[in-house]
């Protein structure tokens, strides 16, 4: 019987099913060391790329890996290389892959506005975009980032401290779809321009405005209002402007929270964080309150009573916050799903609170008592405390911290 070759027996489209039931990367890549054939169909195929490369190199790739939908191109920020990804390098991106939906940028810092009107003349199939830190970027080249990629869901603009409210009217205006926003540091972003967001983004669900000081009570209540539905995620960390309105606000439209810091936000009180906790208590997952100096012992009580799956808790430097915030624990019917809870610089708060606590929290994972005089490892060990197996108890800041809640 003659034999015959695989390459004359199989067609490109029964290789492809081949190549599509191999799991494993290392798989896939011996794959397209059979012949040029099987090299040529597996590079067609691929799907992702991370990739440091100039304009020539990009072309070759471009021509390769044809039906590339995620590419990253990110650099690190202590190994950033000169001159890094320029404007260059985008236009080749945005001319020969055109099948992009994910494009991770961030710390390139060569890219200016032209790289960004590649973006937005090249890749009209675009949904993820990081350009997180490419600090010369404008409301120029981001607007026509929005204009020309209308399906964009995912946008981090973190530290891109150019930005104005100009750009989130254009996403207002083009991308309605739009999920996810990151404008950590964006401090010229304010009220006016969240309002013109959330007119025509209304399905937001991740929204991180850590660090924007011009944004303040009458910002939060709209996109509270606007994407009541779908919010899950709200970082206000360092916002002064954010008062108890913002926080009343969510807990009369955000049932569905799951995330939400707000610490450094010192103008919010007991009361609001009540309220918050009565009706997000199903919901709420995640809560960073660290050094609002106002919250103590109802809210907190309140908080621990109500937020029934809430696994990660933060209440550094709450100063008046006591050991009689954990009373109300003893008359819980069910064990706590906490995994994670700093209390580091709560002065007040002594052996006999933790030792409440754990007897209802045999889930948790980290605890952060670092500057809390009445709490140390011989105290806790004098006390007979039962820590679960699995838990690390920072006393002195010798453990590494969990990244919930950053």
């Amino acid at each position: 019987m003659p034999s015959i070759c695989i390459n004359d027996a199989l067609t490109d489209d029964e290789l492809r099913s081949i190549l599509s039931k191999l799991e494993n990367d290392k798989d896939r890549d011996i794959f397209g060391l059979v012949c040029k054939r099987w090299l040529l169909l597996q590079s067609t195929e691929r799907k992702k790329l991370s990739a440091r490369a100039g304009p020539h190199m990009l072309q070759k790739m471009a021509a390769r890996f044809s039906r590339l939908i995620e590419l990253d191109m990110s650099q690190s920020i202590s190994r950033s290389f000169f001159p890094g990804v320029t404007d260059s390098d985008i236009a080749v991106i945005a001319d020969g892959l055109r099948c992009l939906t994910v494009l991770n940028l961030q710390h390139c810092k060569g890219i200016s506005d032209k790289g960004m009107m590649s973006i937005g003349g090249g890749l009209s199939s675009l949904q993820s975009l990081n350009v997180s830190y490419c600090k010369k970027l404008t409301d120029k080249g981001l607007s026509a980032v929005a204009e020309g990629c209308q399906d964009l869901q995912v946008l981090h603009l973190d530290g891109c401290k150019f930005v104005t409210d100009k750009v989130l009217k254009a996403l207002s205006k083009n991308c309605p779809n739009l999920q996810e926003l990151g404008l950590q540091g964006c401090t010229r972003v304010t009220d006016c321009g969240l309002a013109d967001l959330v007119s025509g983004c209304r399905w937001i669900h991740f929204l991180d405005i850590n660090k924007c000081s011009n944004v303040g009570d009458s910002g939060i209540s709209n996109v509270s209002e606007a994407c009541s539905s779908s919010l899950k995620t709200l970082k206000l960390l360092d916002c002064f402007r954010i008062g108890d309105g913002s926080i009343l606000s969510l807990a009369r439209f955000c049932k569905n929270l799951e995330t939400l810091i707000i610490g450094g936000c010192r103008d919010i009180s007991d009361e609001s964080v009540k309220s918050l906790a009565t009706s997000c208590g199903s919901s709420l997952k995640n809560l960073r309150m660290d050094w609002c100096l106002n919250i103590s012992n109802s809210s907190l009580s309140r908080v621990l009573a109500e937020c029934r799956n809430l696994e990660a808790l933060d209440i550094r430097c709450c100063e008046e916050v006591t050991d009689a915030a954990f009373h109300g624990l003893g008359t819980m019917g069910t064990e706590m799903r906490l995994k994670v809870l700093k209390i580091s610089n709560c002065q007040k708060i002594t052996v006999t609170g933790i030792g409440m606590l754990l007897d209802k929290c045999n889930s948790l994972e980290y605890l952060d008592v670092r500057s809390c005089p009445y709490i140390t490892k011989s105290g806790c060990d004098e006390a007979g405390l039962q820590f679960p197996d699995c838990c690390r108890v920072n006393y002195t800041g010798s453990l590494n911290e969990p990244d919930v809640l950053l």
